[in-house]
């Protein structure tokens, strides 16, 4: 059967890349589903549950509230808590059963609003697609929420925009990034959203430039890109050579990962942006030549001609065996469909084998590489 998924997990769901992106903000989320599923987000998809604490709930949808549409259930649980936790936001997030009963979030949306006067919106997620959508879609909001014109920054600033410990280690990250922007005479404005808050993403409109470090982060950039003319480019800062070189194309306003995969015996598995980019550090780095797997939403422009984006599991075991590479990078858990006798560098990714492997997470950023790849 196609995209069933027979050996690898699947990815985070959208639900989780909405939890993700908000969880530091200082709203409320609530995920419309059954008693306990918010479990899976908190044990196996956020990191920070246990250091940081966030406004996450879950509505306890009951089967005769879904049979018999008992929506006022749900509005009144969230007024009454947001009344009692005095939220920055709430958001409300669908899941696989409120899909298939047709629930309107947007209208539940407007109805909590009315009652609490707080700025609520309804997350059209619904479980089945992976936390990329999610996250996007929260971003997306939460720019066009709070970023308001403000006067630039004197000199060249940046945004961080798409940044979760989804993609990201959660330790370390956003330090490593701030400290390649001042390297390189760059500015750090804001952070959309890991290790930043409201505060600091008002005043976004100041920057220069956005720097969109997944894919998760296009449909923002894309936005202010329209309403304030800040540019975008994508890219995350690997390595020493490409690092340096990527800061020349950040104070350009121009371009993105830039690499060749010409007679390239290496392939990359994982998200668009930060799988391209590794691809280019290994190239400018240590001169080996990778092509990309993206099992996951990219934006157009993204992967390379010779890159592939193939979702099922079948597909990824196929091109895997017609491409036979001598090495493969990837999350750990997809050691199991490559083929034999393939050099496996481990990579773990959060947002597709959990806590399992958090301890080997590497970060890369403006970093020697050649320990890891070589």
């Amino acid at each position: 059967m196609k995209n069933v998924s027979k050996i690898i997990p699947c990815y985070s769901a959208d639900t989780a890349g909405v939890c993700s992106a908000l969880y530091e903000l200082g709203g409320m989320v609530v995920t419309h589903d059954a008693s306990g599923c918010n479990s899976t987000y908190a044990t196996h998809d956020e990191p920070r549950w246990y250091d940081i604490q966030s406004k996450m709930y879950i509505s306890a949808l009951t089967e005769m509230d879904a049979i018999m549409g008992n929506d006022e259930k749900l509005i009144s649980d969230i007024v009454s808590a947001a009344n009692d936790q005095k939220p920055e936001f709430i958001a409300v997030c669908g899941s696989p059963m409120p899909m298939m009963t047709g629930v309107d979030f947007d209208a539940i949306a407007a109805e909590i609003e009315s009652r609490t006067d707080i700025p609520t919106f309804g997350m059209h997620t619904n479980g089945t697609h992976s936390y990329i959508e999610g996250a996007s879609e929260a971003f997306d909001y939460i720019v066009k929420q709070y970023v308001r014109e403000c006067p630039k920054t004197e000199g060249s600033g940046v945004n961080i925009i798409g940044m979760t410990p989804l993609d990201f280690k959660w330790r370390g990250t956003m330090d490593a990034v701030k400290g390649w922007l001042a390297e390189n005479g760059l500015e750090y404005v804001s952070c959309i959203a890991m290790g930043s808050s409201l505060d600091e993403i008002r005043r976004a409109a100041s920057a220069s430039v956005n720097l969109v470090v997944s894919s998760s982060g296009l449909a923002a950039a894309k936005y202010m890109e329209e309403r304030f003319g800040i540019p975008y480019v994508c890219g995350v800062p690997y390595g020493r050579a490409y690092a340096k070189a990527f800061a020349e194309q950040l104070k350009g306003e121009n371009g993105g990962a830039v690499r060749t995969a010409d007679d390239a015996d290496t392939v990359i598995i994982g998200e668009g942006i930060g799988s391209v980019s590794l691809a280019a550090a290994l190239s400018a780095d240590l001169g080996i030549s990778a092509k990309v797997i993206c099992p996951l939403t990219c934006g157009d422009g993204i992967l390379a001609d010779t890159d592939l984006d193939l979702y099922a599991e079948e597909d990824i075991e196929a091109a895997l065996s017609d491409m036979d590479p001598k090495t493969v990078i990837a999350d750990p858990l997809y050691k199991y469909i490559v083929p034999d006798g393939t050099r496996f560098i481990e990579l773990p990714h959060f947002a597709f084998s959990g806590r399992c492997f958090e301890r080997d997470m590497k970060d890369l950023i403006n970093t020697d590489i050649k320990e890891y790849f070589k």
